[in-house]
């Protein structure tokens, strides 16, 4: 445990490179080398892609790149003292301290704690100040371990009382010790705070809040403790739950009652946020309660004196509307229940789509017309005519057909959950069917779900007496959100919406020529822009939102399908191919990223292109987007088309035209190397080849 961090992982006063990604980099090479990562290729990429989530920078000069990796041997602490500093995006300025946190993939909640633990002496100014004085390597090491494993016996020579607690948990330190665990009891506190508000009711406010992070290890404990700190300096009562990888202490009932206000730091859900129904809450991304821990308590205090204040319902949007609070805009929040919707309706397009394929495949695609006779008058004594690959095509079609009727639903219902969270999955779902049942299609599902969602939002900010509390996520909002938005959908929205749809499946049918490559090349450019980003993402919620309308007679949703898919997979095949015929052009890491580009881009994984474009974006972007237009272009004019969503290469079975799919991506990706090629070669910075060298 106390060898998380050694000598040979410190680096003092080295210049490693000018930006973010270059400090990344080395330290990656210096886990490698230390022999506690299996691959520089696994670390890296998640590193860079937890870097490019939400910023690593907080106050006082330092940085706290982190990930968990299945690359990662064992938990690791790699640290660097730069010469100079780097930006990594805190407000106040470069990091000159970096901690580079390398967790394994199914790390231990013990070692989990030690990292929580370091992140969380970086906010302490006389430790950071003891690093930048450390003279070597091994003051370093020593430095850290003291973090990680405090003397107790110092402590109580140092004054602490006997009983006390270890003083990792009296400054907030320990893992959980922002929780509300301290030395007494929440319910103590709870008793002594209602007899100190019986006789003073000026009494200082009390508030609690939750931090939350994707990966959990280090701005998790960070704000807290930040947020913590701010409320002592400010004679705040703030206790904080962290909802972390290294495990998360609930707060207590008792002490959640008596708060006047609550704050979520969070770049995730909330888990059980029912707990704080009705209490007035503010919401930002779990960064800015390390950056600005006292404006986020003082809008607290402002929520909890402003009776119409936003309030927790248990819903996912319980944030002010306001951008600068949120930290997210109205039209990123409108993207992020769109996305959400989307991402969970796929793994019903997925598998109905693939298993109609295989019945077109097994039974020939006349089996639409006899399949439901087929599956309820037959079976494997009693084979129908065509036999057993008849019956069997018969199968798979109809199970894939009513998988993929749950498309328009799943679509309204994900998106009222992610408006809503669990009160609006029943009302999304109940539109989403009334969109299909009037032939609006996933127009109508996108509607149906934005207005079952925000209904279901709204009815949960009523202000009801506590006991009616525990009914309305369950039965009140469920049902009067039902009513209003199916209803809506019947008598209002749902017959215009269902003759756009019809005018819209005729538009795609009748795409031909230059207007359906047209079509392609512009989600073509979408899916090689940004690489799995919001861009991409558009065109691919496009795509597979469109799936089920596709049939025999209108095979444009399948065609866009497949342009979408094929265009995806041109940026990391053509990067695989460009190291290949110019290897100089490259660094060795760089051409490691190749070798795992090749099945990446075959699977249709966009994000294996992400290592060369984070390196060299102006050169890696544009070209990829020159090839994935041609391929885009290509597939819309020729009518391939693709029932499956996803796979690449491999659900080539679920294919129309399958060799001129083949033909797209291999011209889009060899364009695509070349340019990128050209561009390295001829739009060049003068240093441009020792940093080649020095990569």
């Amino acid at each position: 445990m106390s060898h998380l961090i050694t000598e040979e992982l410190v680096t003092l006063d080295k210049n490693l490179g000018t930006t973010s990604q270059d400090v990344i980099r080395q330290l990656t090479q210096v886990v490698l080398a230390s022999g506690r990562a299996s691959g520089f290729d696994g670390l890296y990429a998640d590193a860079v892609a937890r870097e490019q989530k939400t910023a690593t920078g907080v106050p006082g000069g330092i940085a706290i790149p982190h990930c968990r990796s299945t690359a990662v041997l064992e938990p690791t602490l790699a640290m660097a003292r730069l010469a100079p500093a780097v930006d990594f995006g805190a407000k106040d300025g470069p990091a000159d301290l970096v901690f580079f946190i390398a967790a394994p993939e199914g790390a231990d909640k013990e070692h989990l704690k030690l990292l929580s633990k370091l992140a969380r002496s970086l906010i302490k100014k006389d430790f950071t100040a003891s690093l930048r004085a450390a003279e070597s390597p091994a003051d370093i090491v020593a430095l850290v371990n003291g973090a990680l494993f405090p003397d107790e016996s110092a402590t109580a020579a140092a004054g602490a009382p006997a009983g006390s607690a270890p003083a990792g948990a009296a400054a907030g330190s320990g893992a959980g010790s922002t929780a509300g665990a301290g030395t007494a009891t929440a319910t103590e506190q709870h008793g002594r705070h209602a007899a100190a508000a019986a006789a003073d009711p000026n009494r200082p406010k009390s508030l609690v809040a939750v931090t939350a992070c994707p990966t959990g290890i280090a701005h998790t404990y960070m704000a807290a403790d930040s947020l913590v700190a701010a409320g002592k300096e400010a004679g705040i009562e703030v206790q904080v739950e962290t909802q972390g990888s290294a495990g998360a202490t609930p707060l207590d009932p008792a002490v959640i009652d008596r708060a006047d206000a609550v704050i979520f730091a969070v770049d995730v859900d909330v888990r059980e946020k029912e707990r704080f129904a009705g209490k007035p809450v503010i919401q930002s991304p779990v960064k800015r309660a390390i950056d600005e821990p006292d404006v986020m308590l003082r809008e607290a205090l402002a929520a909890a004196d402003d009776p119409n204040a936003r309030r927790v319902s248990g819903t996912a949007d319980v944030a002010s509307h306001q951008t600068g609070q949120t930290g997210e805009s109205i039209g990123a929040k409108l993207k992020r229940a769109l996305l959400t919707g989307v991402s969970y309706m796929i793994p019903f397009v997925a598998g109905g789509g693939l298993l109609i394929a295989l019945g077109f495949l097994l039974g020939g695609y006349a089996i639409t017309d006899v399949a439901d006779t087929v599956v309820l008058e037959n079976n494997f004594g009693n084979l129908p005519d065509g036999g057993l690959l008849t019956y069997l095509g018969a199968v798979a079609f109809k199970i894939g057909a009513l998988s993929m009727a749950f498309l328009v639903p799943a679509l309204a219902g994900y998106i009222a959950y992610a408006i809503a969270d669990r009160p609006g999955i029943a009302p999304g779902f109940t539109a989403g069917a009334v969109a299909g049942f009037m032939g609006a299609g996933f127009l109508g599902g996108l509607v149906g779900g934005l207005l079952a969602g925000w209904i279901a939002h709204l009815i949960g900010q009523w202000s009801v007496p506590r006991w009616l509390r525990g009914l309305m996520p369950v039965v009140i909002i469920p049902l009067l959100a039902s009513i209003v938005a199916s209803g809506l959908m019947f008598l209002v929205l749902g017959g215009p919406i269902a003759g756009l749809t019809t005018a819209l499946n005729a538009w795609l049918s009748g795409l031909t020529g230059v207007s359906a490559a047209a079509l392609g090349i512009i989600l073509g450019l979408m899916m090689c822009f940004d690489l799995g980003g919001p861009v991409n993402k558009v065109a691919y919620a496009f795509a597979v939102a469109g799936l089920g309308a596709g049939s025999a007679d209108n095979q444009a949703p399948w065609m866009i399908m497949a342009t979408v898919m094929a265009a995806g997979m041109v940026p990391p095949l053509a990067m695989a191919l460009a190291t290949v015929l110019d290897r100089k052009r490259f660094s060795l890491a760089e051409r490691e990223n190749g070798k795992a580009a090749w099945l990446l881009g075959a699977a249709f994984i966009s994000e294996g292109a992400i290592p060369f474009a984070a390196a060299d974006p102006l050169r890696v972007i544009p070209a990829s987007m020159l090839g994935g237009a041609v391929t885009g272009a290509l597939t819309m004019a020729t009518g391939v088309t693709s029932q499956a969503p996803h796979g690449g290469i491999f659900v080539f079975f679920a294919m129309g035209n399958v060799v001129m799919f083949v033909v797209a991506v291999v011209v889009g990706a060899i364009i695509s190397a070349l340019a990128v090629l050209a561009l390295k070669r001829y739009a060049t910075k003068k240093t441009a080849p020792a940093e080649t060298v020095a990569a």
